[in-house]
């Protein structure tokens, strides 16, 4: 256990935030009286366009930074200036997607935070605020880029799981997701890889951060940081990677560990 964090990082969706965009009071009061004192990270799969609003509603203190893209880029706050990107080229996986899943859907994030998208995605999935641009496959990925997403709302997450073996994924990273949604991502990259870099700019260490997250795209942010706190609703494999874990978001989980120590 930590005896006093010198840093805070939080997933945003099913951590902070719930399936109806929902943030108690709660948890938003506790992340302020946090960042009075510590640096906090939102570390996040959403893009910068999306993440920028959640930071703005907690009140983060301007001079910080943002985790986006699941570690593939680490941005300044508020202005939202790129301190480190990382790319890779889609273009096997997406052949091999439409191979074995011909019916999902892909979307890719270009820089602005705009999603280019083969078939539009369930509302809400890609952020309510989102901007997304349907295009054809040869249009989605001509140049590197920071995180593939496939979906097929139509499949299961268990689906999702094989689908991910048989796609024989080499050269990337990959998450998946609550629903049938798969997150590709560089090779080697993770939540983790952006907080190295943004507690790099702090110059702090790792042994003293607190990380809370939700999801499998999680595991590496919480076994990195110094105390890893995985949220009540989490799945086994989540929950088994964190040295402690709290309440649901429902419950105001995040809000709970929080009021430990802030």
């Amino acid at each position: 256990m930590i005896e006093q964090p010198t840093a805070v990082a939080l997933d945003i969706d099913g951590t902070l935030i719930d399936h109806d965009e929902g943030m108690s009071p709660a948890v938003v009061d506790a992340i302020r009286r946090t960042a009075a004192r510590v640096p906090v990270i939102l570390a996040t799969g959403r893009a910068w366009s999306t993440t920028k609003p959640v930071a703005e509603r907690l009140g983060l203190p301007a001079g910080g930074f943002v985790v986006c893209s699941n570690g593939a880029r680490t941005l300044g706050y508020p202005d939202g200036e790129v301190v480190d990107e990382r790319t890779f080229d889609p273009s096997t996986v997406i052949e091999s997607v439409r191979r074995y899943a011909p019916n999902a859907r892909m979307a890719v994030e270009e820089s602005d935070g705009t999603y280019l998208v083969t078939a539009p995605f369930p509302e809400g999935d890609l952020g309510r605020d989102a901007k997304i641009r349907v295009v054809g496959d040869d249009e989605l990925a001509p140049q590197p880029v920071t995180r593939l997403i496939i979906r097929d709302p139509e499949q299961s997450e268990d689906d999702f799981v094989r689908l991910a073996e048989r796609l024989g994924l080499h050269g990337v990273s990959y998450f998946v997701g609550w629903t049938a949604w798969l997150d590709i991502a560089p090779e080697g990259v993770d939540k983790s890889t952006g907080l190295k870099v943004a507690l790099a700019q702090h110059g702090l260490e790792p042994s003293g951060l607190v990380a809370i997250g939700d999801g499998r795209n999680d595991i590496e942010m919480l076994t990195y940081a110094g105390h890893g706190v995985a949220m009540g609703s989490s799945p086994d494999e989540v929950k088994a990677a964190a040295d402690e874990v709290t309440k649901s978001v429902q419950d105001d989980g995040a809000a709970a560990i929080l009021n430990r120590w802030f």
